[in-house]
Formats: C-alpha cells, sequence, structure tokens
C-alpha cells in the first residue's frame, strides 16, 4: 500500500469520478487507474462500484476511506514537521558550558539565536568541563564548551578552541586593590583572603594551582560557592576572586591583571566525532563563530580574550 495510491483512492472517493480525480492529481486518467486497480489487487477485494456516471466506494472502499484520510494527514504533518526544523522554525539545542561562560559568553550568544529562531527550544547543561566531557560523550548534549587544559582533546570529541582567556582578580570597589602595582603576580595573593568556588569548578583548580605553583597555599574567608555567589561574597567585602575576564567586565567590580604569568585557560567547543550535530546545533555553533569575530574586530572582547584560529574552522 503506497501513499499515491491512497492519495488516488480519496481523491476518486471525494469527486466521484475517475477523470475529473486525474485532472486534480495531475496524472494521466489510465495511471490512476492502474493505481487503484494495483490497490484493489493487494487487498483483495473491489473498492470502488463502478457504473456508468456513478462511481460510489464499496463498503470495503467505505471502511479504508477514513483510515487513508488518517494516514495522508499524518503524513502531511511528519513532511511539515520536518520542515520546520530544517528550517529551524522548531527544534532544539543542547549546550553544556561550565557556570563563568553561562554568567559571560552563553546569554549573548543565545539570546541573538533566539532573535532569530524563537521557535527553537533552547537548553543548557551546567556543570564543569570534564563533566560536561562525558555528558557529551554519552549523547546527552549536542555541544559544549570546555576548558581544554581540565580535558584536553578526548578522542571521541571534535574540539575546536576558540578563545585564549587570561584570569583576573576582583576585588570590592570600596576596599584597597591588592596590589601597589597596576599588575599583580600570583605570589602577591599569599597574604590575601580569597573567596574560593566549590569543588569540581575548573576556576577553582585553576587557581590553587597556579598558588601552589607560586609557593603557598591560598586562604579562603569562604568557600563553596557558585559564580553568582562568588562575586556577591567578593562585592561584599570577603575577599578576593580569581575569575575570567568575560565576566569580571560584567561585574562592576574591581578588576586587577595579572603580570604575564598569571593563571590562564582555553576555551572549546566539542561535539562527539560519530553523530553530526542536528541542525539547530550547527546553526548555533557558526553564530558562537560570527559573533566572537564581530566582537574581535569591534575590539568588545576583553583585552585578556585573544581569538584563536580554530575559531574560524566550519562547524561540521
Amino acid at each position: 500500500m503506497q501513499l499515491p495510491q491512497l492519495k488516488s483512492f480519496v481523491t476518486v472517493c471525494d469527486t466521484r469520478h475517475f477523470t475529473r480525480a486525474a485532472e486534480l492529481l495531475h496524472v494521466a486518467q489510465p495511471s490512476l487507474s492502474q493505481q487503484i486497480k494495483a490497490l484493489e489487487h493487494e487487498l483483495g477485494t473491489p473498492l470502488f462500484r463502478r457504473a456508468r456516471g456513478n462511481i460510489t466506494p464499496t463498503d470495503a472502499g467505505a471502511a479504508l476511506l477514513p483510515v487513508a484520510r488518517r494516514i495522508l494527514a499524518d503524513t502531511e504533518l511528519a513532511y511539515r514537521e520536518v520542515a520546520d526544523t530544517v528550517d529551524l522554525r522548531r527544534g532544539r539545542v543542547r549546550l553544556g558550558a561550565p557556570p563563568s561562560l553561562c554568567a559571560s559568553l552563553v546569554p549573548d550568544i543565545f539570546r541573538v539565536f533566539h532573535d532569530r529562531y524563537p521557535g527553537v527550544e533552547l537548553t543548557v547543561d551546567e556543570g564543569g568541563s570534564q563533566d560536561l566531557v562525558r555528558t557529551l560523550t554519552d549523547g546527552e548534549l549536542d555541544l559544549a564548551l570546555i576548558i581544554t587544559h581540565q580535558t584536553g582533546r578526548p578522542a571521541a570529541l571534535r574540539v575546536a578552541e576558540l578563545l585564549h582567556e587570561n584570569l583576573v582578580v576582583a576585588s570590592a570597589p570600596q576596599l584597597p586593590p591588592p596590589g601597589k602595582r597596576a599588575r599583580i603576580t600570583v605570589a602577591d595573593l599569599r597574604d590575601q583572603p580569597l573567596v574560593m568556588f566549590r569543588r569540581g569548578y575548573d576556576l577553582r583548580e585553576s587557581t590553587i594551582t597556579a598558588c601552589r605553583e607560586a609557593g603557598f597555599e591560598p586562604t579562603f574567608t569562604v568557600e563553596g560557592g557558585e559564580m553568582d555567589a562568588v562575586l556577591g561574597f567578593v562585592r561584599a567585602g570577603l575577599g578576593l576572586a580569581v575569575v575570567p575576564s568575560m565576566v569580571a567586565e560584567r561585574s562592576g567590580l574591581r578588576i586587577t591583571r595579572f603580570t604575564r604569568s598569571g593563571p590562564e585557560r582555553t576555551i572549546a567547543i566539542a561535539h562527539r566525532r560519530d553523530v553530526q550535530p542536528p541542525r539547530a546545533a550547527r546553526e548555533l555553533h557558526r553564530m558562537l563563530l560570527e559573533h566572537l569575530r564581530s566582537a574581535d574586530a569591534n575590539g568588545e572582547l576583553p583585552p585578556e580574550t585573544t581569538l584563536l584560529a580554530e575559531a574560524f574552522a566550519p562547524a561540521e
């Protein structure tokens, strides 16, 4: 039973005339008649009573008619659903990102994408890069923004590095700056109270590692917060925090930059090698690269942020 046969059958039922049905379907009448005969042969029973000038469904034809209408309607709906997805009138993108990027880069990209494709559902999984790699590998995400010094380049993923970002020190504007110079070293944090992220945060590991490499263990006044909480504690004067420059620029806090030997990170976008991301995810990837290129050309990226060549590799 084929869709053209069912469409021919329904049209003959509606017109009660083979010639008129063939005209509506833009097919030759012999072709339409052959489709009906083939359908009757497959079902093993006549579907029409054929009297001159009076074509009516048999009992079998009357039973088939509502079913055929439903099949054709469902088929049309399926075509529309697929077309909507291809044209991005609907769909879904599942993006994973560290909290620091959910507080800086992701809102800008989501806003631009949503303005252009309001029917596409956007979901975000906020977590550490290592957790995001596992979630992406398991097929629960379409794309993930990750920090490559935490994850490397997992063999199961295609990874393109986007941005190189120096970390900065955020402090409350009402308190004295953390150092006597415009730029400080990690060693200058030795006697400074720090507000520290919870365990599992990429920034926590980066900060502690940098302090240990400078020869000391950092001192925490508050420990265990998420990004918004850490910035709030800093704003209240409870201590300093080492944060990405993109986050610091939006925080309203004082920004103190490190010398060249300060902590840094590289942001990349990743997807599974064995599965092509859905159309909506590929478009989000493209718009992310477009946004970064525009921001870089217009001088809108923080001075501690460098766009990398891999960012311009096309999404696959």
